[in-house]
């Protein structure tokens, strides 16, 4: 039987769940690599790493397990997944199924400021990728970026089912990005794509704009599974 979730307060009287804390934690220790993708833990090994006690920790592992990020294994430990080609091939399935759709509601009725504002962004990263080379100023700055962009698309649906199911899916794209070789050619081309489909939207031409990003989907999915 699952105990009662300890909580935790914070100064603004909220209260979090140690399991959505354990849950971030997880997650935080594959990306920033604590935790190799592949790699097979026990239930107190991943405690220690991510300093969480083990009863919260099972709880974040159940959801983690439904949401596909690992395999539980009784008695044995925890497997994390390993990206492949076939996980690659549907992330970006599931990402044109959803962003087909808000691309158009986006080009023709998202806020023209926030067009604007990306391409400018957009803009002055290509510039510096192309003026200073490819640093760690330039890949946090792609990364956020990246995350504003698609979510700026997804946001003109104004659905909040599709709005967490998307951040969940946003995970599977971080796990594909930790073993990708970003490089200065392939970063320039992404903004590029992503600058295109901006400035389909901003003629308001929901065909182009659709066109556009299921062709940007195609090429980063390309590049994900080494075949650019």
């Amino acid at each position: 039987m699952v105990g009662k979730a300890k909580t935790v307060s914070t100064g603004l009287g909220a209260a979090i769940r140690m399991s959505d804390i354990a849950y971030q934690r997880i997650l935080e220790g594959l990306f920033d690599r604590r935790v190799p993708a592949g790699a097979f833990v026990s239930q107190n090994e991943l405690s220690a790493i991510v300093d969480v006690p083990v009863a919260p920790l099972r709880d974040a592992l159940r959801v983690l397990e439904a949401e596909g990020i690992l395999i539980i294994h009784p008695r044995s430990g925890i497997q994390f997944i390993r990206p492949g080609m076939e996980l690659t091939r549907a992330t970006y399935q599931f990402r044109a199924i959803i962003e087909r759709s808000a691309i158009r509601v986006f080009a023709e009725q998202g806020d023209e400021t926030v067009m604007n504002a990306l391409e400018i962004r957009h803009s002055r990263l290509l510039r510096s990728v192309e003026r200073d080379g490819l640093g760690r100023e330039q890949l946090e700055a792609m990364d956020a970026l990246e995350g504003e962009f698609h979510g700026a698309i997804i946001a003109s649906l104004h659905n909040p089912l599709i709005d967490s199911t998307y951040r969940r899916m946003h995970n599977y794209l971080r796990l594909l990005r930790l073993d990708r070789k970003i490089t200065a050619p392939i970063m320039v081309r992404t903004i590029k794509e992503h600058l295109d489909i901006l400035e389909a939207c901003s003629t308001r031409n929901a065909d182009a704009a659709e066109a556009k990003l299921q062709s940007h989907f195609q090429a980063a999915m390309q590049r994900n599974l080494g075949l650019v």
